[in-house]
């Protein structure tokens, strides 16, 4: 693994451990959550820069399934990540206060909420998708295993994944994609913890959902090629 590759993981790792901690902003604290949100755009900054030569051929080639559904998570990954920062500098009573941005806390209260929860699927299907890349790498790291793995590993994430049903229900989430509900509640009795980890086992969910839908797009646009 060269120089890259490492620095591309480091920055990936950051970037969801970033994105768990950003959710339980009511529990963290304003402060805190501004400048993880700060840091993590950066992060998100430099994941494109080291990707640029992928952003270079978005005009070329043929455009499978697989790559159709890569291109868009994307886009839209893009759009969220630039709504939630654009968003969160007019909240911002911390990081970016000294910019006094006023009048326009309704609607950028609306737009954050929004962004905030699609990215944090977008973003969840976007690392499934890559998940097979990841595991791969994994596996040329530990050579060493044995033949029950890739077995136990399927069961944990089916296990991930059906629990991660449960901490989307039991959390709300879709209510505040669809702005049902304006206002986040947040359980200030419960250590910050227990969220997090309801909120790691519903993007497994969306790891799961995500690398499983890539397979079946990859191996129907094989057969189409065939």
């Amino acid at each position: 693994m060269n120089t890259k590759q490492k620095i591309k993981i480091t920055a990936d790792i950051l970037m969801t451990a970033a994105l768990l901690f950003l959710m339980p902003y009511g529990m963290v604290g304003e402060a805190a959550h501004e400048w993880i949100g700060a840091g993590m755009f950066l992060l998100f900054v430099l994941h494109h820069i080291l990707n640029r030569k992928w952003l270079g051929n978005i005009g070329k080639g043929r455009y499978t399934p697989y790559r159709i559904l890569q291109t868009a998570l994307v886009v839209l990954v893009l759009s969220c990540m630039l709504g939630s920062m654009i968003s969160g500098i007019i909240l911002s009573r911390h990081v970016f206060a000294f910019l006094d941005i006023r009048g326009l806390s309704g609607p950028a209260r609306v737009i954050h909420m929004t962004c905030a929860y699609w990215g944090f699927v977008l973003m969840s299907l976007h690392l499934g998708i890559h998940w097979g890349m990841m595991t791969g790498m994994a596996g040329r790291m530990f050579k060493k295993t044995f033949a029950a793995r890739r077995w136990i590993a399927r069961l944990a994430a089916f296990g991930i994944a059906a629990y991660g049903v449960w901490a989307f229900v039991k959390r709300d989430i879709l209510s505040y994609m669809l702005m049902q509900v304006h206002f986040v509640f947040f359980n200030y009795e419960e250590p910050v913890i227990f969220f997090i980890l309801d909120y790691m086992a519903a993007m497994g969910l969306f790891v799961f959902a995500g690398h499983y839908l890539s397979r079946a797009l990859m191996k129907a646009g094989r057969k189409k090629k065939a």
